[in-house]
């Protein structure tokens, strides 16, 4: 899971991220307000964790855009600021959860842990299943029937992401920035090998899904193979 934290002090972002990485999550950081928002709004995130003071945009306004942007991921509040009104003022305008600094790190991760649970596509930790196909989380294995096959990473990842967004269109954008990150030179080559490679192994199982492309915007996971 992808976790954005946008915070200013960079030496507890480089901290947070640290931590999360270690706890086996893949953390962005962002050290202002406004380019934490352009982040947050490509809805690549499972999580963002989100200071209030923050330059060029303050935490509650990049908090409000997202929200009236239509984006539901929860948010993580963090501020050195104790008082009641502030923290009113975060959950009405959509936080999930708030914390002041200082936190404890195992209270911050318990919080990220707790927010990712609520989201109804991640319910079952150990298994996907769709038209008869069924991914399993802890192995890697993909299996139809009585017939399977272990997946890379990578084909692991992308064939999450498109069970996860069963009958959705995935564009080749959104899955380079899921999988592969901001860094990376990755390019649409790599979404195309990698969706071969997925396409062969549904094949080779019998799966009833497939892999269908949409012409000059993406993928969509369907039945009927």
């Amino acid at each position: 899971m992808r976790v954005l934290v946008i915070e200013d002090e960079v030496r507890l972002a480089a901290t947070l991220q640290d931590l999360l990485e270690l706890s086996g999550y893949t953390a962005d950081v962002r050290h202002d307000g406004e380019s934490g928002l352009d982040d947050a709004l490509t809805g690549i995130y499972d999580v963002i964790l989100l200071d209030v003071m923050l330059p060029k945009l303050d935490g509650f306004t990049v908090l409000r855009r997202l929200r009236e942007a239509g984006t539901s991921t929860p948010v993580l509040m963090l501020t050195a600021r104790s008082e009641v009104a502030d923290k009113v003022e975060g959950l009405d305008r959509g936080a999930d959860y708030y914390l002041t600094k200082p936190f404890d790190p195992k209270e911050l991760l318990a919080c990220v842990r707790a927010l990712t649970r609520r989201q109804p596509e991640l319910r079952d930790p150990e298994a996907l299943e769709f038209g008869g196909v069924r991914l399993d989380k802890g192995s890697f294995t993909l299996s139809c029937g009585e017939k399977s096959v272990r997946l890379s990473r990578k084909e692991f990842d992308i064939c999450e992401l498109l069970m996860l967004n069963r009958n959705l269109v995935l564009t080749k954008e959104s899955l380079l920035l899921k999988i592969w990150g901001y860094e990376s030179d990755a390019e649409d080559n790599n979404v195309e090998v990698y969706i071969s490679f997925l396409r062969k192994k549904l094949a080779h199982i019998g799966a009833n899904v497939r892999i269908r492309t949409i012409r000059m915007v993406g993928y969509c996971l369907e039945e009927g193979g």
